[in-house]
């Protein structure tokens, strides 16, 4: 018996939507990754991407665990000598949700091109509304991430 391997012909994507409204930031991350990756399929092969679309909606109600938003510090730098620009969690979540959860997401894949490439079919938007209902399949619901209460 020989060992299946996936070709890039076979694959078929799907897309997924996540409402992030009271979910964990890390669950949500973790879920993400794993859908963008193709590790939930049996066909999951490394070095193709595999992985669905996923679009996640009212990103600005992720829950924080902790005393993250207020210790949790963003940082980039512009480029000039003395640019570090430091930016709290709470103050990244009012201000750009998305950021957020994609900087967690970000932080949950493997860092190489394949990834960088899977990053763009992630979807974020801070509200309940998302233009892509089109593509999403008719016979999907919406998926909800586990959180420790339903657990």
């Amino acid at each position: 018996m020989t060992t299946y391997s996936l070709k890039p012909k076979d694959i078929e994507t799907v897309w997924h939507v996540i409402d992030a409204d009271g979910v964990p930031l890390g669950r949500l991350a973790a879920k993400v990754g794993l859908l963008l990756r193709g590790k939930h399929r049996p066909s999951f092969t490394p070095h193709l991407d595999n992985g669905d679309f996923v679009v996640v909606v009212n990103a600005s109600k992720v829950r924080l665990t902790g005393r993250k938003a207020g210790q949790k510090i963003y940082y980039r730098h512009t480029g000039y000598p003395g640019g570090l620009r430091e930016t709290l969690l709470e103050k990244q979540l009012d201000k750009h949700p998305d950021r957020v959860v994609l900087a967690a997401v970000k932080g949950m894949m493997p860092r190489n091109r394949l990834s960088r490439k899977l990053l763009g079919h992630l979807k974020i938007y801070s509200g309940p509304e998302h233009p892509h209902a089109a593509q999403v399949n008719a016979g999907r619901a919406k998926e909800k991430v586990a959180t420790k209460e339903s657990a």
